[in-house]
Formats: structure tokens, C-alpha cells, sequence
């Protein structure tokens, strides 16, 4: 077999990260597996293009759920990008950190002291380059560069105006002191392209001739020597091959992969290996249990006029965008039409904010055309932080080719519903305030009239969608938690030689989009793996 120090399954953005730091140290021979290509569809790079990669679900391995109750029967699809770089290759670039009481709260309630705010904050601002520059909570010299939206429409500043009016608060910088309130959207975007995991941590780690990256591999079973993981068994072009870690094994396949090789291994729930016939390795019930995500749904508008992507969206116009975006980097192109969120409480009982608005500026499914346009409009989505309701997944087969089932359990208690309905609430009262109200040509839904509980449910169960930020599911806990498969330094418990880094670990959801959560965790598990000294604690912020 051959043999490297470290096998990390999964070039996403934790498996990107954490290539890229291994690699600092010139004792290091990394082989990094991914099942998709190299990312070099142009719909990866320019960010405007991002709508039509998602509703067609390109680089995506094509995940859905099972019918989920509140959702009117309907599948969800589960966007996990299936290419280099993962889902910080397919996802919506938008950068935010979550809650400081988020951490604090994995310290307490999951005695996992390492891991409170002031622990993890240095690992954040190693990540990244801020425009702004670096302070007490901002990195200024980090892979990942991070910016404010520069998308232009009147529209944008009117949504932070219309929360203002409406008695909330704004914040200059939702990472920075104060994350309630309305602001400007942050993207991991760099000259006016996508600035993913692979742009920011794998490619400049290439040239160090310490890493292997092994693109189109099928991750089929963990090996091991006793109880130690020694390396993977994969399939590549319908060959089977294996690979050796000297130093540890790596699980970066993401909140759907880690906990399905950690079942096709032996390593889960003795029941559920049992049924289908997995002599146990490791009893640990709590592998794909404990799912969690965002649950959101809109208030939209009919626009009066037409905005600036509108007028850009003509075929010859957009044209010309796309190739000055891909070429110069500059240009509406290198924008998504959001520009503005806001962090709310929905005064539903929580005492940090509850609900999240993404403000999307025109519609998703807006195109080219040449002479009949589209209708423009626009939406406040609300999204659930913090759900009560816990999901779970389930091992359909032995055969690693077979998906998993995903059960998502959406809003299934009554306080998830609620805080829902109040978050879309909220949003309409924006929408009614006097800066936006020059741009409504009228309400579109839920309707002037789907405002009872009733009529909001209906609309949730026919418009909710995830936010895409599933994690939960091979969850980290102190060492006498039964539930939890990782400890605090994220290793596999009942094992020896491997480590999950990826979402999977994180105990619950944060108030916000995870990507720059799980590069945190990746900046720190590489620490953990090269035996380094933590950071100081950033104490007084």
C-alpha cells in the first residue's frame, strides 16, 4: 500500500484546510481523497452564477430527504457539493461566524472548555483576510479573504433602512462586537471571484510537493490494525485501491459521508450494524444521529420597476458581465443580488437573536433573455437558528454506493414552528416600513391574507427549504457523554489513529451559515494533529 503520514477523506473545506496546514510541516506526506472533479466549472468561480448551479445541481451530489411531515410530504434536497473544495465550492459565499454564546455554549453544555468563544476566536481570525483589516475580532493576514457585498441596488441599503424604522438594531459588522441587528453581507469572495477552501488552502499548498490529491474516489470501508485505523479502502474508475497512514486517518466526508464510513466500518450503533450484518468495531450509537439545519421560507415581492440586475440580465449585457467577471474580475458579475442580513430575536423566548433574514434582491431563477424579460422581485428569507428538532440518518445497504436515508425532522416541535412563523412575521413588518414600501409593487406570499398560524404553516410546508448548514452527526462531548463520537481533540472514541473533522462534530447549530465554523474547527484539529500549542485565549473581547 502506499504510505503517507496523514489520509484525509474528503478535499472540502475542512479537508482543504487541513491539508493546506499539515502541509506547513516539511515531515508531512498528506493524500487527500475526493469523490468529485477538480473545480473548474465556471459556475464555481463567477458568484453570479451561483443560482444556476444550485437549482441545477451541478458539483452536488444529489441528496435529498425523506418526505418530512412538515414539509407537506415533499423530499428536501440537501445541496453538499461533490467537487474540490466541497460546499465552499457550491455554496452561497456568505461569511458568518455565529453567536459568541454559540461556543460558550458547546463549553458549558457539552463540557468542552476548549471550545467557548474565547478559544476558538484566534482560529477565526487566523482563517481569514479581512477588507477591513485585522482588530480585536478580525483576521487581516489569513488564506480565506473575506468582504463585504459590493452588489449595487438602492433596494439593498432600503432593507437595512426599513429594520431601522421598524425598531431594530444595525450592526457595522454581524463578526465583529455585535451580531444582532441589520448589515451588509459578507462573501468569501477575492477580485471579484469565489475565494474557496481549495483557492485558499489547497492550491498554494500544491507547490510543496507534501500532498497528493486523488479526485473521483468512492471512500468504501476504513482499515485497521487491532483497534487502530491504519487507512481506506476506495474505489477510483471501478478500481479498488488502498492507502497506508503512517500518523492518523481523517474523516472530512461531511455531515452525510463521515457518519456513513463510520458505519460501513463497523463503528455506530450495534443495532443498526446489526441489521445489516457489520460486525461491530466500536458501539457508538450516537454516529448519524443528532442531525440539525436551518429550516427557512420567504416573504417575497413583485417589484415596482426593475432593478439593476434586471436591466444587466439581457442576453447581450449579461454576456458581456460574465466575461468581464471571469476574465477582469470586476463587474455585477462578481456578486450574488443579496447585499444585506439581519440577525433578529423573534421575542419567542431566546436571549440572543432567533431568526436570520437573507435579503435576496432579485429572483433566483432570473435569466437571460432578449426581448420578453422576466417579472423582478424580491424576499426576505427567514430561517430558524438553534432548532429544538433533531434528525437522524439511517444505513440503507453495505453497499457504499447506496445513500444514505435522511430524515430531517424539520420543525418538529412546537417551539421550531413558532419561532418560524414569528421570524416571517417579522419580516413582513420590514417589508411594510416606509424605506421599502417605493419598491413593492404588492405582496406576492404568503398573501395579504395567509397571516393566521394556520395559513403560515401551509406556506412553510409549501415554500421551506434548508439553508444548506447540516452538521450534528458524529457530534463531540465530553469523555463520560455516551452520546457523543468524538472527544474534544475530535477524536473517534473506541479507536485509535483517527480523527472526524468536518461539521459532523459540532455539537449544535449556530446562529448562522457554518463554512467559516468548520475551517475554524479545521484550523484548530491541524494544532491538535502537529502537537502545537493552542493560541492564547483572546480574553477582554
Amino acid at each position: 500500500m502506499p504510505t503517507y503520514s496523514h489520509v484525509i477523506i474528503g478535499a472540502g473545506s475542512a479537508g482543504c484546510a487541513l491539508a493546506g496546514r499539515l502541509t506547513e510541516d516539511p515531515d508531512t506526506q498528506v493524500l487527500l481523497l475526493e469523490a468529485g472533479g477538480w473545480d473548474r466549472d465556471p459556475h464555481i468561480h463567477i458568484p453570479l452564477l451561483w443560482p444556476r448551479m444550485f437549482l441545477h445541481q451541478r458539483n452536488d451530489w444529489g441528496l435529498s430527504t425523506e418526505p418530512e411531515a412538515s414539509m407537506g410530504g415533499r423530499r428536501i434536497e440537501v445541496a453538499r457539493g461533490k467537487v474540490i473544495g466541497g460546499s465552499s465550492s457550491t455554496n452561497a459565499m456568505g461569511y458568518v461566524r455565529g453567536h459568541r454564546a454559540d461556543y460558550d455554549r458547546w463549553a458549558s453544555a457539552y463540557t468542552l472548555p476548549d471550545w467557548s468563544f474565547e478559544n476558538v476566536l484566534p482560529f477565526f481570525r487566523r482563517q481569514e483576510t479581512w477588507e477591513g483589516g485585522a482588530d480585536a475580532y478580525r483576521g487581516g493576514a489569513g488564506p480565506l479573504t473575506t468582504r463585504f457585498s459590493q452588489y449595487s441596488d438602492p433596494m439593498v441599503q432600503a432593507f437595512i433602512d426599513a429594520g431601522r424604522a421598524g425598531g431594530h438594531p444595525t450592526t457595522p459588522d454581524y463578526n465583529g462586537a455585535q451580531q444582532e441587528g441589520f448589515g451588509r453581507w459578507q462573501s468569501t469572495i477575492r477580485k471579484g471571484r469565489r475565494c474557496s477552501a481549495a483557492d485558499a488552502y489547497l492550491r498554494p499548498a500544491l507547490s510543496s510537493g507534501r500532498i497528493k490529491v486523488v479526485t473521483g474516489t468512492l471512500a468504501t470501508r476504513l482499515l485497521f490494525e487491532g483497534s487502530r485505523a491504519v487507512g481506506v479502502e476506495y474505489i477510483r474508475g471501478g478500481e479498488r485501491s488502498t492507502a497506508h497512514a503512517e500518523r492518523e486517518v481523517i474523516l472530512s466526508a461531511g455531515v452525510i459521508g463521515s457518519p456513513h464510513l463510520l458505519m460501513l466500518s463497523g463503528i455506530g450503533d450495534p443495532d443498526v450494524l446489526g441489521a445489516q450484518g457489520i460486525p461491530v468495531r466500536a458501539a457508538l450509537r450516537g454516529v448519524g444521529r443528532n442531525l440539525q439545519d436551518h429550516i427557512s421560507s420567504p416573504v417575497t415581492y413583485a417589484r415596482r420597476g426593475t432593478g439593476p440586475l434586471h436591466h444587466q440580465m439581457r442576453a447581450d449585457r449579461i454576456a458581456v458581465a460574465l466575461a468581464r467577471a471571469r476574465f477582469f474580475g470586476t463587474g455585477i458579475a462578481t456578486d450574488l443580488a443579496t447585499g444585506s442580513m439581519a440577525f433578529l430575536n423573534s421575542g419567542t423566548g431566546s436571549n440572543v437573536p432567533d431568526v436570520q433574514f437573507l435579503f435576496v434582491a432579485a429572483p433566483m431563477t432570473a435569466a437571460p433573455y432578449l426581448t420578453k424579460s422576466y417579472a423582478d422581485g424580491f424576499a426576505i428569507r427567514a430561517i430558524l437558528l438553534r432548532p429544538e428538532s433533531r434528525g437522524r440518518l439511517e444505513l440503507a445497504s453495505t453497499d457504499p454506493r447506496r445513500p444514505l436515508r435522511i430524515v430531517a425532522n424539520f420543525l418538529a416541535t412546537d417551539r421550531d414552528a413558532g419561532t418560524l412563523r414569528a421570524g416571517l412575521r417579522l419580516a413582513r413588518d420590514v417589508g411594510h416600513q416606509a424605506p421599502l414600501r417605493p419598491f413593492i409593487e404588492k405582496e406576492v406570499s404568503p398573501g395579504p391574507d395567509g397571516w393566521s398560524d394556520a395559513a403560515l404553516d401551509a406556506h412553510i410546508a409549501a415554500t421551506g427549504i434548508t439553508v444548506h448548514h447540516p452538521l450534528g452527526t458524529c457530534r463531540m462531548g465530553a469523555v463520560n457523554d455516551d452520546d457523543a463520537v468524538v472527544d474534544g481533540n475530535l477524536r473517534v472514541r473506541g479507536v485509535e489513529g483517527l480523527r472526524v473533522i468536518d461539521a459532523s462534530v459540532m455539537p449544535d447549530l449556530i446562529g448562522g451559515n457554518i463554512n467559516a465554523a468548520v475551517i475554524m474547527i479545521a484550523e484548530k484539529a491541524s494544532d491538535l494533529l502537529r502537537g502545537k500549542p493552542l493560541p492564547a485565549p483572546a480574553t477582554g473581547v
